[in-house]
């Protein structure tokens, strides 16, 4: 009874801050608890129950992780080009590169099927705060407790997808203040229509990103199928604008931000500065630099580790802005502050001490054990179990998955892991069976860096890498593993993953047998992490929001967790301070032109990566060149609200987020909207470009509801 009432108590804590002020346009809001009379209150206009919902349900997540839109009634699907890369990869070849060349299919007929694309549409959520907090009874070790949570939790989203059909994922918020059921309807058949050249998509390269002002295209159009006709959405889509934005103006962004750190503890961040983030760094760049050196070596090698050296590049400078914010002396500051206040209300009043106790002390104790086996915590199993630093590429996770599911499936449900629970095991096996090609050298190339990462950071004497070596360099047991294994075969993954554990233990594939070895060793250290490190955490998560709502409630939503979140803000031009591209005291406009980027191509003499695509060379004359392309906004956003759709009050699409300016880094920890900007592709820019570079009228009459010669309104 008590657990129940506390919980009870927590969530009307929750719902009774959510309606306070919060900072400028700071907030990831839950739709659930949107706070539409603060929106109304600095702007003029009060969303109603209907907008939100329809916005919500016009909005998708891509689940290789980024955000959507469905833009017509009949399945039409909107996101970035680098969203859309995984299914552009995975259609191209060696003839047929689809990053080069783009894509646009003139008929139903010609729409291009993914290889492993689900979309998930949010329909319902339900608080759990109550059941998933009963499960924890007193006297209960952390460990204990934390595994009573998470059968709770695969009870719930059993259930739950039984009674609806639906996939269901339980979402722990505020750091375990709350705990919700997320409802999705999943897309799976999922079709290209339209992708620009990369070199429009990404114009400007790694040198331009996270940058302003930026001239991108950054766009790609799926088609959602079920029962192999086009989704029939009824009136759950967000229509195209015919006009644009002013300066100034409201705008909104639904999307799915992926992870911030604004609730943690200076112990938290602290882990993060001096281990985390460095490590990862390190990681990357090493990837990166013989990635970009194998690439040199032919134009297909190129092709092949496009994709993966774009996620790279783009992870470098994200977490090199994250890991510069956490050095910024003034954020750590303003950090340390926060903490204080809170530390000292609780210790001002004895009532308050006896009740919460010391949380920041237990996440500093998990954090401290954490920081024990972080390096191969992080290398062979990571907090999902399935991206282990260590074990790079598409084969090794193949050989991950049907190794670890094999042992999973054979436990009682709510023993399992999350990816390997009933309720996901369908999403888990579209990406095992995935059609999309496999390449053994890119692979092993990978392969090869990692385990030689290993061995420097681990030591020579870690038994684990002395099996897997077995004698050999890293670039031997890579070529080895990669080279005999005959996981690229569809056929075998299947037979593996349905002969089960019996078909593992028989099988004499050298990457199974790998993994086969060191499983025990990977999953006890994910289950160390659970139980030293996620449990203590997770109680104190909900301590410490309890604490936050009572004595002021600033913080009035949950770090992202790579659900469903509604920001807002306005379009706002700003003056650069330095740390971007233009000098200091630049003043930057709210949007920049498709002139802009003839402009920018100029300059650098047309060379990569400025070298505009030749339907934009060929179109120079006919385009509209003071046509609106990207634009500058203060809606607050973070990695996995790339493709979110920017809608007006009319719950129209003016835009779609595709970054953020290099001020905008630090959000991770702190929102600031002084020079801070998310960065949008303008959807005046997009209709003029469909139809006048691409001559893709048949998108452009969809999307705007008229034949498409003038659609480009402004």
């Amino acid at each position: 009874m008590k657990n129940r009432l506390l919980a009870v108590v927590g969530v009307f804590a929750i719902l009774a801050v959510i309606c306070s002020t919060g900072n400028a346009d700071e907030g990831m809001w839950l739709y659930n608890h949107f706070p539409a009379k603060q929106v109304q209150q600095k702007y003029g206009f009060l969303p109603t129950q209907q907008w939100l919902d329809h916005l919500r349900l016009g909005s998708v997540r891509f689940n290789n992780g980024g955000s959507g839109s469905f833009v017509s009634p009949n399945g039409l699907t909107f996101t970035n080009h680098h969203v859309a890369q995984v299914c552009l990869a995975g259609l191209s070849t060696e003839k047929k590169d689809l990053y080069k060349t783009g894509f646009y299919a003139k008929t139903e007929a010609e729409e291009a099927r993914c290889p492993d694309l689900e979309l998930n549409q949010l329909v319902g959520i339900e608080d759990v705060t109550a059941r998933v907090q009963d499960a924890v009874k007193p006297g209960m070790s952390e460990a204990k407790a934390g595994q009573a949570r998470r059968a709770v939790e695969a009870a719930i989203e059993s259930d739950c997808t039984k009674s609806t059909g639906l996939r269901c994922d339980v979402v722990t918020l505020y750091a375990g203040g709350m705990y919700s059921v997320y409802k999705y309807k999943k897309y799976t058949d999922v079709r290209l229509v339209f992708a620009p050249e990369f070199n429009a998509a990404f114009f400007g390269g790694d040198p331009d990103n996270f940058e302003y002002p930026r001239y991108d295209l950054d766009i790609t159009f799926f088609r959602v199928y079920e029962k192999g006709k086009p989704a029939n959405l009824g009136d759950n889509y967000l229509k195209f604008a015919h006009g644009g934005v002013g300066d100034n103006e409201l705008i909104f962004v639904s999307g799915n931000p992926g992870t911030t750190s604004r609730l943690n503890t200076m112990s938290q961040l602290k882990l993060l500065r001096d281990t985390a983030y460095p490590n990862r760094l390190d990681y990357l760049k090493r990837l990166d630099y013989v990635l970009t050196n194998w690439s040199k070596q032919s134009s297909e090698n190129a092709r092949r580790a496009q994709e993966n050296i774009f996620g790279i590049e783009n992870s470098i400078k994200a977490l090199t802005g994250y890991e510069s914010g956490l050095k910024d002396q003034r954020l750590i500051a303003r950090k340390q502050q926060e903490e204080k206040r809170l530390r000292d209300y609780v210790n001002s009043d004895t009532k308050r001490k006896a009740e919460y106790g010391d949380p920041w002390s237990a996440v500093t104790t998990a954090e401290q054990k954490y920081g024990e086996f972080y390096m191969p915590f992080a290398l062979y199993a990571s907090a999902t179990g399935l991206r282990p630093m260590g074990f790079p590429g598409a084969l090794n996770q193949f050989a991950r998955i049907l190794v670890l599911g094999a042992a999973q499936r054979q436990m009682p449900n709510p023993e399992r892991l999350a990816e390997f629970r009933q309720s996901a095991l369908a999403s888990l096996e579209q990406q095992l069976f995935s059609t999309a090609p496999v390449y053994k050298d890119l692979d092993t190339v990978e392969f090869a860096e990692a385990l030689k990462f290993m061995q420097e950071k681990l030591g020579g004497n870690n038994e684990q890498l002395k099996k897997i070596l077995n004698g050999k360099t890293p670039a031997e047991a890579a070529k080895y593993y990669i080279g005999n294994t005959h996981l690229q075969d569809i056929a075998i993954r299947k037979q593996l993953w349905e002969g089960g554990q019996k078909a593992i233990e028989a099988s004499n594939d050298p990457l199974i047998g790998m993994m086969r070895e060191i499983e025990p060793y990977a999953y006890g250290l994910l289950k160390r992490y659970q139980d030293e490190v996620q449990s203590p955490e997770r109680t104190a998560g909900a301590t410490l929001a309890k604490i936050r709502f009572a004595k002021e409630g600033t913080n009035t939503y949950p770090d992202a967790t790579f659900t469903l979140r509604l920001s807002y803000g306005a379009t706002k031009g700003y003056t650069d301070n330095g740390e971007g591209i233009v000098p200091a005291g630049t003043k930057l406009p709210y949007f920049t032109e498709i002139r802009g980027a003839y402009k920018h191509a100029a300059d650098f003499n047309n060379k990569p990566p400025y070298d505009l695509p030749e339907s934009w060379m060929a179109a120079n004359s006919k385009v509209k060149l003071d046509t609106p392309l990207n634009i500058a906004e203060t809606a607050d956003i973070i990695g996995g609200n790339s493709g979110s759709p920017v809608v007006n009050k009319q719950g129209e699409v003016v835009g779609i987020i595709f970054d953020g300016n290099i001020q905008s880094l630090p959000w991770d920890f702190v929102y600031d909207d002084t020079i801070g900007r998310s960065i949008q592709v303008d959807t005046r820019g997009i209709v003029e470009a469909l139809h006048t570079i691409y001559h893709a009228d048949r998108v452009v009459e969809e999307l705007m509801g008229m034949k498409a010669k003038g659609a480009a309104a402004k």
